[in-house]
């Protein structure tokens, strides 16, 4: 029997487990899918020498750039972007994919409108990278939030009203609000937003994150990861398979 799994820590909200199980019992693919929660990187060297019928894994946090190292080849894509969240196993042969780039831009094209030109990107982690490129890709210009004053970006304090008039598009890209740290958001100026706002939340645990609750108030409109992740899913199986 095939294996298929993902690596992480933690793993408790992942959502690929329940897809990919749903997926090969609906679709009668002999295969089996498992969490591998390891405490660092180097771990997957033991996850791959005790799962010798692994074929693919996803990677999530805090994984995604740490896991560069440990591959023998990189798509266009990963290799751009700098993170890496599939891996296909072949042969003892390890490339590594990206589909957040694939996700977010299919998921947030349809929300975008004439007037959305510019985006904030809240965190710097290795999803951010994929936001930025995809960003790009849809023509928007962006700039980047940390917490900690960095060239080149915003700090949360630096966010003021002109500011969200000129970046219309926030997209939270870090796991402020996950939970079970629902009660959580990150600081951005919420009473300075607009129905001309549009905020996307990573985020998909819980589905209506403290993030896209303060936004819908002010009329802004949210949305959540949770489409971005089943395409993300659609193109993991797809890199495995390929």
């Amino acid at each position: 029997m095939d294996k298929y799994g993902i690596i992480g820590n933690p793993l408790g909200h992942s959502f690929s487990k329940g897809f990919f199980t749903e997926k090969f019992a609906r679709e009668g693919i002999d295969a089996q899918y498992l969490n591998f929660q390891i405490p660092e990187i180097k771990n997957l060297l033991d996850v791959l020498k005790e799962n010798p019928e692994l074929r693919g894994l996803n990677v999530t946090l805090p994984y995604k750039t740490e896991v560069i190292p440990f591959l023998d080849e990189l798509s266009d894509e990963a290799r751009e972007i700098g993170a890496v969240n599939v891996i296909q196993v072949r042969n003892g042969h390890l490339k590594g994919f990206n589909s957040d780039i694939i996700g977010f831009t299919r998921s947030i094209q349809p929300l975008l409108k004439a007037h959305h030109r510019k985006a904030l990107i809240l965190g710097t982690g290795g999803a951010s990278r994929a936001i930025r490129v995809g960003l790009t890709g849809l023509g928007l210009e962006w700039k980047y939030v940390s917490r900690t004053p960095r060239e080149g970006m915003f700090t949360y304090n630096d966010l003021k009203e002109e500011t969200l008039k000129e970046f219309e598009v926030i997209v939270n890209c870090s796991p402020v609000g996950m939970y079970p740290k629902i009660d959580e958001c990150p600081a951005i100026p919420y009473n300075y937003l607009t129905p001309d706002n549009l905020l996307y939340d990573l985020v998909y645990n819980p589905e209506d994150t403290l993030f896209m609750k303060k936004g819908a108030l002010q009329g802004a409109v949210v949305k959540n990861g949770l489409e971005m992740l089943h395409i993300q899913a659609i193109a993991s199986w797809e890199f495995w398979n390929e």
